[in-house]
C-alpha cells in the first residue's frame, strides 16, 4: 500500500534535473499537485531499489522524451507546502541535478502536461518557483554559461 503524499507522514525523497542544450533549459508544465499547471524541472519520486542517478535519467525521459548526459549533482532543496491552517500539505525533500541533453524531442508525458525548451533569458517571466530559477542559474555557472544582464 502507498502512502499518501498529500498530507503525509513523513517528507518523500524527489529528484529534478536542469537540462540544458545550448541557451536554453528544459521546464515542463506540472500535471499533479504541488504546483500543478505551473513551470518546473522534469523530475519526480525516486522508486524503491534505484540510484537518484537511475531516478534523474528516468523522469527526465518519461516525463519529456528526452535523454541525458551524466547527470552531475547540484543541491538538494526542501520544498515543503503548508495549508491555510498551517499543516504540512507536502514535503519533498529534492534533489537537483543537471546535465546537458542528449538527444530526442521534448513532448509532454506521464506528470507534465507540456515540455519545451526554454530561453534561459525567459525564466524570470515564467513565474517560476524562487529556489527553482536559483538552481537553475546554478547549473549554468557550473556549465560554464554566463549569465545574461
Amino acid at each position: 500500500m502507498s502512502e499518501s503524499r498529500e498530507y503525509p507522514n513523513r517528507p518523500f525523497i524527489g529528484v529534478g534535473v536542469v537540462v540544458l542544450k545550448e541557451e536554453h533549459v528544459l521546464l515542463i508544465r506540472r500535471g499533479r499537485p504541488p504546483r500543478m499547471g505551473e513551470w518546473s524541472l522534469p523530475g519526480g519520486a525516486q522508486s524503491i531499489g534505484e540510484t537518484v542517478k537511475e531516478t534523474a535519467c528516468r523522469e527526465v525521459l518519461e516525463e519529456t522524451g528526452v535523454q541525458i548526459q551524466q547527470p552531475q549533482f547540484l543541491e538538494v532543496v526542501d520544498s515543503i507546502i503548508r495549508d491555510e491552517d498551517q499543516q504540512v500539505r507536502f514535503h519533498y525533500t529534492l534533489i537537483d541535478y543537471w546535465a546537458n541533453w542528449d538527444s530526442g524531442i521534448p513532448i509532454g508525458s506521464d506528470d507534465a502536461q507540456h515540455a519545451e525548451w526554454i530561453s534561459l533569458n525567459q525564466l524570470e517571466e515564467l513565474g517560476l518557483w524562487s529556489k527553482t530559477i536559483e538552481v537553475i542559474q546554478k547549473a549554468r555557472r557550473l556549465r560554464g554559461i554566463s549569465t545574461l544582464c
